[in-house]
């Protein structure tokens, strides 16, 4: 299979929506607290054409998006503790189902990274959910490693 990877255009919306879809059900499924079945408009899409500390860029097989990484540019925040340093934020990161384990996620890993080596950034950093135990096991194969835990209190009481 021919995976070229490019910057996504308005051009891949069909695609980049069904693809959200896909992840946003697992949001919903890993987390019903915090997530639910959004709607991606094309001004959601636009103002990520239009930034310049962001970008979607695609996996593309045939002319068609089969995947994406949502890329965006961040500095850490200004603490006195804190290194003055820059991240490549991956936002989002999907494969079509029917097209994963093919490497396709990897390819999509690879570029993020370029992209922040393009950007001079220091590193990268995506957020799994805790339940994903696939998910951090691709992450991990890929050069990722658990660096700090979130969590929360869902009761104010």
């Amino acid at each position: 299979m021919d995976c070229q990877i490019r910057k996504a255009t308005m051009n891949d919306i069909t695609e980049l929506r069904e693809l959200y879809r896909a992840l946003e059900e697992d949001g919903v499924r890993y987390q019903p607290e915090h997530f639910v079945i959004g709607e991606r408009t094309e001004e959601f899409f636009q103002g990520i054409f239009d930034s310049e500390n962001q970008d979607i860029l695609v996996a593309d097989v045939d002319g068609k998006a089969i995947g994406f990484v949502h890329v965006m540019i961040l500095q850490q925040k200004k603490v006195s503790c804190l290194k003055p340093q820059s991240v490549v934020y991956l936002q989002d990161l999907c494969v079509r189902e029917d097209m994963r384990n093919h490497g396709i996620g990897a390819v999509l890993i690879r570029a993020a990274k370029d992209y922040g080596k393009e950007h001079k950034v220091d590193f990268i950093r995506t957020q799994v959910f805790p339940g994903n135990v696939a998910g951090m096991r691709f992450y991990e194969r890929n050069g990722f490693c658990e660096m700090m835990k979130t969590i929360e209190c869902q009761s104010l009481d």
